[in-house]
Parts: C-alpha cells; sequence; structure tokens
C-alpha cells in the first residue's frame, strides 16, 4: 500500500528537501521520511503537493503523458475577455511550443487565508479569479499561459491532483492518506 501525503505548501516554501541556501523547504513542514514529491510547485505558488513513498505513483502523478488534471485557482490583473479564456481552452503558444487545451473559468474570489507577504495590488487596476486544469506540467505553465493572453497572475493557488484536493488544509498542514 502506498503512503500518500498532502501538504498545503506555503508561500515561498522549495518544493524539495534540502537546500543549501537554507531557504525554507518541505522538510520544514512535514517531518516523515522516505517520501518524495510528485511533482513540483513553484515556490512563489501555494496549494497541494502531493508526497509519495511510491515511485510508479511519483511517476503517474508526475508525467504528463497520464493526463492527470491539476487544477488551480489564480488571481490575474485585470478582468479576462471571453477571447482570452478561449485561447487558454485551445492552447497557447509558449516559446517551446503549444500547450495542451486546458479546462478555463472564471470563478469568484475563494475564501483563502492571507498570504504572507501579502499580493501586490494596483488601486485603479482590477482583479479576477481563474480556475484552470492543465493535463501537461511544463516550468511555470500556468503564470505564462495567463501571461501569453494579456494578464499577470499575482497570486496562484494549487488546488488538486486528479482525485487529491486541498479541502481544509490551512498553509504547512498535511495529511495521510493510504492507496492501494
Amino acid at each position: 500500500m502506498a503512503r500518500v501525503i498532502l501538504l498545503n505548501k506555503p508561500y515561498g516554501v522549495l518544493c524539495q528537501f534540502t537546500d543549501r541556501e537554507g531557504r525554507p523547504t518541505l522538510a520544514d513542514w512535514v517531518p516523515v521520511k522516505s517520501v518524495y514529491p510528485a511533482g513540483r510547485l513553484d515556490a512563489d505558488s501555494e496549494g497541494l503537493v502531493l508526497l509519495t513513498d511510491d515511485g510508479p505513483l511519483q511517476h503517474r502523478v508526475a508525467d504528463p503523458r497520464h493526463t492527470l488534471g491539476k487544477t488551480y485557482w489564480a488571481q490575474v490583473e485585470g478582468d479576462p475577455a471571453r477571447a482570452a479564456l478561449e485561447r487558454l481552452r485551445r492552447g497557447v503558444r509558449l516559446a517551446e511550443g503549444m500547450t495542451r487545451p486546458a479546462r478555463v473559468r472564471a470563478i469568484e474570489e475563494p475564501g483563502l487565508w492571507e498570504r504572507t507577504p501579502p499580493i501586490r495590488m494596483r488601486k485603479n487596476i482590477p482583479t479576477c479569479w481563474l480556475e484552470l486544469t492543465l493535463f501537461e506540467g511544463r516550468n511555470r505553465q500556468v503564470r505564462r499561459m495567463i501571461a501569453a493572453v494579456g494578464h499577470p497572475t499575482l497570486r496562484l493557488v494549487r488546488v488538486a491532483i486528479g482525485p487529491w484536493g486541498l479541502g481544509e488544509l490551512q498553509p504547512g498542514e498535511w495529511r495521510e492518506e493510504r492507496t492501494e
């Protein structure tokens, strides 16, 4: 039986267990040995990180060929027009080529925890929240896709990986699940 740990990774934490520069890592939050992250989440992103001791499960979660959806809530600058959302749904061109289509919809502001440090807000520029589900995992892909349609990402929170969801976990909290 595989061991699976769901962590709500706080902002500023590296998605690894060691860092030569002394920055915060997963080891500061999860005191469990022999588990490894299945995929990564940038230090400036928050939310669900799945850790496991099962190599094949880790591979299935991280490998984009398995098309396991990863769902994010993104606070973006401005209010994307329908055409921008449609471009995200069809896929956008990044430097390394076209992305796979994404599921995208505008959502109401979710009831999230306060972020430390708070996001940068500009008085005269509105923000909007989007929910995006991706089926691949390129480096900083959500941020780059949203920027490609003209809207910088201010805050990014991963809320689900396939069947696993963040639920009520607060930043730094984790729970263990068993899977077969």
